[in-house]
């Protein structure tokens, strides 16, 4: 990969992790073949998997039953930005139900990042449902425009996979001042309490005042060594903003 390729994928992956809200489309059952946008909450995999958690009687999920192509918008700006030169991603793919062994862990991950999504467990109509991701497009402003690799976003789970807790656990416990450095470094954000949430191939969340932040590595990292040798790198970048 080219490094403006590389780049760019590194601020898609980063606005991906950011949000947990998105339009989706799908095409329309009902009105002949009409793309149809709704809002949706979703929360990112370990990997780049997109989850979403719809209700059978739901518009977006009757069409994805009769057409599974979908495609999921994300996007940022601030207030005071040209919106139009806002950043956005787009991904292609087709929705598939998650079944089997699969489906408790996106339930867990689901509801450990979206814990209202815990109450419609009691309704059996809503089901997990994966984007299996096809085309990625990503515009960072203007002038900054690509279609992104699609080999980067379709990665097999990380083999750090089962010792993500652990791994967790001992950076709150051990290495709580390269949690502070880093929210500080990257969000400008000083919490002495904050801890690690939750991880991913590209960086981790930090839990600070019931808010969360993602803190980007330079590069997916899909084993425990990569993980290591990019924390390492990130406490040595971020080593000045340790608090006293």
């Amino acid at each position: 990969m080219n490094k403006k390729l590389q780049k760019y994928d590194i601020q898609a992956a980063e606005l991906f992790r950011s949000s947990n809200e998105a339009i989706l489309s799908t095409v329309s059952k009902k009105f002949d073949g009409f793309p149809f946008g709704s809002y949706v909450t979703y929360v990112s995999g370990r990997n780049r998997a997109i989850y979403l958690y719809a209700s059978d009687i739901a518009e977006h999920t009757k069409n994805l039953k009769n057409n599974p192509k979908a495609c999921i918008t994300i996007s940022r700006s601030k207030d005071e930005e040209d919106k139009q030169n806002s950043a956005r991603l787009t991904i292609m793919g087709k929705l598939e139900e998650v079944l089997g062994d699969k489906l408790e862990d996106c339930k867990s991950r689901f509801q450990k990042f979206l814990p209202e999504s815990k109450k419609y467990s009691q309704m059996h109509d809503f089901k997990f449902y994966e984007l299996k991701t096809e085309n990625i497009r990503w515009i960072g402003g203007f002038g900054e425009i690509a279609w992104l690799k699609k080999d980067n976003w379709i990665s097999e789970e990380p083999r750090w996979k089962d010792r993500e807790e652990g791994m967790i656990e001992h950076m709150n416990e051990d290495h709580s001042n390269v949690i502070f450095s880093s929210l500080k470094g990257q969000h400008a954000v000083e919490d002495r309490h904050a801890e690690m949430f939750a991880m991913c191939i590209d960086g981790y969340f930090t839990l600070s005042n019931k808010n969360l932040f993602f803190i980007k590595f330079d590069k997916p990292c899909l084993t425990p060594k990569e993980v290591k040798d990019e924390l390492v790198r990130q406490a040595n970048e971020y080593r000045s903003l340790e608090a006293n």
